[in-house]
């Protein structure tokens, strides 16, 4: 098998060598990129989740004014694209968290690439987690609400209770496609020099110039990412809508 494979592709052996754990082989350098793209993209969803809960909450059934910030900040972040929009937070948040620091009389801060990867995709994220989380909410029959309310539950127990529950399945799709996009987005922080698996197979690929070997590697991890996830989001759909009648 292996003879017959070398045959159809003279370079595998090499390519092999080149993507061994091992060095001089790269592939540690690879994981450690994915296990960082990993760390990232669950911080970032996480606390978009956090976000959204809190914006759709606020759009729904917040002032005025609370509407209409929520509205402008998700329409912005929406309507600019992304790679803008982390130069922008990374570098000129950065900027303005040092300055606040330096007019109270402390020193600079050098702040975690990790903990700045995840703050930035998060506030990307809760933009449009803002939107998944209130059409869910908005979808949750109105005759569930007004029953609890008889019986004499208050508004938090009526959101823990009755509305959460009932809006998660309706959620999950959308949330699940979030949740690959955070996981893509993580390369997009390759160009403010995060070392994730994007610029790990770009540092790997321009040492070895073995470009279609770690390019396709890096592809293979991302879809195996991909399978995964959406294998264990369809796992968590099923569960949450046992006892449903599907449409």
């Amino acid at each position: 098998m292996l003879d017959w494979l070398y045959a159809l592709w003279p370079g595998l052996e090499t390519s092999v060598g080149l993507l061994s754990l091992q060095p001089p082989g790269w592939g540690g350098n690879l994981l450690r990129g994915a296990v960082a793209s990993l760390q990232i993209a669950l911080g970032a969803f996480a606390l978009g989740l956090v976000i959204g809960t809190f914006g759709a909450l606020g759009k729904l059934h917040g002032g005025p004014v609370t509407r209409d910030l929520l509205s402008v900040y998700t329409v912005v972040v929406r309507a600019v694209p992304e790679l803008i929009l982390i130069l922008i937070l990374y570098y000129a948040g950065t900027d303005l968290l040092n300055q606040a620091l330096q007019a109270m009389g402390r020193r600079p801060v050098e702040i975690s690439g990790v903990v700045a990867g995840i703050a930035v995709l998060g506030i990307v994220q809760g933009a449009y987690a803002t939107e998944v989380l209130r059409g869910a909410i908005q979808s949750v029959p109105r005759g569930q609400l007004e029953a609890a309310r008889a019986y004499g539950m208050g508004s938090v127990q009526v959101l823990r209770r009755v509305t959460f529950p009932a809006m998660l399945p309706l959620a999950l799709p959308g949330l699940s496609n979030l949740w690959l996009i955070a996981t893509k987005d993580t390369a997009l922080l390759a160009i403010v020099g995060f070392s994730e698996l994007t610029l790990e197979t770009r540092q790997a690929a321009g040492s070895t110039r073995a470009y279609f070997t770690f390019f396709l590697a890096a592809g293979a991890i991302y879809l195996t990412m991909t399978l995964v996830s959406a294998r264990l989001f369809n796992w968590i759909e099923a569960r949450y809508r046992r006892g449903q009648v599907r449409q």
